[in-house]
């Protein structure tokens, strides 16, 4: 253990070892990446998407390793026991800092298939990360604005085909797709402007998830519902404080969920019925996320007082 160190060099120490790490299985990921960009066969291309994801489970390896080993953190993880490498997953998830990224791949790593996140077609050109998604096999999206929807309304349902296509890959290759309905990171400000009815939450936005489950609903296992809790921290959460051992205790649920029926194929965009009763089912595992969490602070505060 590193944390004995002063926070600041505890916070260096750990981020030039986490710079280093990513730099190392970057470049054997790119190796891979581009030996699938040339290879001509499918199952050669398969064979290499397979060793640039090998190199990025080994990554989070290594940045576990960091975690263990420079910090004497307690962790409370409940509901991985019945998860399985080889099924497929939509990973739904409140979003409380940059942390979650890391926490995420700590808890899951080695017990479902390497998370990923629906990515929009266009951000394949994105010099270098472009490329890595691609040779990672994220999943790549086709949207239309409504404004060209309303030029070319033949256009219509082309879309969700096109991104459907892009997903055939899953059905014989077990994925595991995150999704933070939040949309962006939570602290009180951001709350208050949304007028939030949550304690401890924003509001969801159910159009991201709608379109995982209508493209790929039927390739899926399962949902998760992922509750992340920093006991004893109030936002933000921010990753410097957490490379500084600022944030000693970090409490995780994951709840497994059926994947909800009629999913396949709706457009939540156009379909008026459908993205009300969508909305509805995303607003009632929000409730019950925020009154989990809330349970769990409680827990905590009372722990402490003891």
């Amino acid at each position: 253990m590193l944390s004995f160190l002063p926070a600041p060099l505890l916070g260096m120490t750990s981020l030039i070892f986490l710079s280093v790490n990513t730099i190392f299985w970057s470049v054997l990921l790119y190796v891979a990446v581009l030996l699938k960009l040339i290879s001509p066969m499918r199952r050669i291309r398969h064979f290499f998407s397979q060793a640039a994801t090998l190199c990025a489970k080994l990554w989070v390896d290594c940045n576990n390793l960091l975690f263990s080993k420079f910090y004497d953190m307690n962790w409370d993880i409940k509901g991985l026991e019945k998860l399985d490498k080889k099924k497929s997953y939509l990973l739904v998830s409140n979003h409380r800092s940059w942390t979650d990224i890391f926490v995420l791949q700590k808890v899951f790593n080695r017990h479902i298939p390497f998370p990923k996140f629906f990515l929009k077609q266009e951000l394949i050109w994105v010099p270098f990360l472009g490329l890595a998604w691609w040779g990672l096999d994220y999943p790549f999206m086709k949207r239309y604005s409504k404004e060209k929807l309303e030029k070319k309304p033949q256009l219509r349902g082309k879309d969700m085909k096109t991104t459907r296509k892009h997903c055939e890959k899953f059905k014989n290759s077990p994925v595991s797709i995150i999704n933070f309905l939040e949309g962006t990171r939570f602290n009180f400000e951001k709350k208050a402007r949304q007028k939030s009815p949550f304690s401890h939450l924003l509001r969801p936005k159910a159009g991201g998830a709608a379109l995982v489950l209508s493209s790929m609903g039927d390739y899926l296992t399962n949902i998760l519902d992922i509750t992340i809790v920093y006991p004893g921290n109030k936002p933000p959460h921010k990753f410097w404080d957490l490379l500084k051992g600022k944030i000693p205790n970090i409490t995780v649920r994951v709840e497994t969920l059926d994947v909800p029926e009629n999913v396949v194929g709706k457009d939540y965009s156009e379909d008026k019925s459908f993205r009300e009763n969508f909305q509805k089912w995303v607003n009632e595992l929000w409730q019950k996320k925020d009154e989990q969490i809330e349970k769990i602070m409680a827990k905590y505060a009372r722990a402490k007082k003891t």
